[in-house]
Formats: C-alpha cells, sequence, structure tokens
C-alpha cells in the first residue's frame, strides 16, 4: 500500500450560522491550516479528526491502493484529491495525495 498524504489546505468558519443554529461547543476543531499527516497501510493518522476521516476514507483508500482519476480527470494530479470535511459550520478542505513510497 502507498502512504497518503493528508494537507489541510483551508479552514474556513461562518459564525453567523453557528450563532443561529449551533449549540456553543468548545474545541469543535484544532485543525490548522498546513498541519499534515501521513496515513499509513490506510490508517487514520494520530491527531486527525476522526469525523474528517470517514468523509476522506474511501479516497484514501483509493489512493493507497494505487487508485485515482476521480470523477474522470477531476483533479490534475490524477493522484490526488481535494476533500472538506462534514462540518457546516467550520469546513476544512485536505489535499489528499498518494506518495511514490509504500
Amino acid at each position: 500500500m502507498k502512504k497518503v498524504r493528508i494537507t489541510i489546505i483551508r479552514k474556513t468558519c461562518y459564525p453567523d450560522l453557528m450563532a443561529k443554529y449551533e449549540n456553543p461547543i468548545e474545541h469543535a476543531c484544532d485543525m490548522r491550516e498546513g498541519q499534515v499527516f501521513i496515513a499509513i497501510n490506510g490508517e487514520r493518522p494520530e491527531g486527525l479528526c476522526q469525523s474528517a476521516w470517514e468523509t476522506m476514507l474511501p479516497f484514501v483508500t483509493t489512493l493507497a491502493h494505487g487508485g485515482g482519476n476521480f470523477y474522470d480527470g477531476w483533479m490534475k494530479n490524477p493522484h490526488s484529491a481535494m476533500i472538506s470535511c462534514n462540518d457546516g459550520f467550520r469546513p476544512v478542505s485536505f489535499l489528499i495525495e498518494a506518495l511514490d513510497e509504500e
């Protein structure tokens, strides 16, 4: 299996939606832009948000097994994907890339 690099590219926040719909919570997301994780053997890297992992897992699994070219040429690099977590209040965008090393 290939190693897969997961890089946090952007973190956004929608305070108006949070004020209107969300119950206040502390430490909802501790991810930081530029933070990098490496998935080895298709397993969730320590410290990576479980919810985000569940969203990206099908892409990580495909890339780890040498696949890619999602949606017929969606990404310039066919062995990558840009995925966002499912938090509608503070979405985080992740660049997922297969590495040449196993």
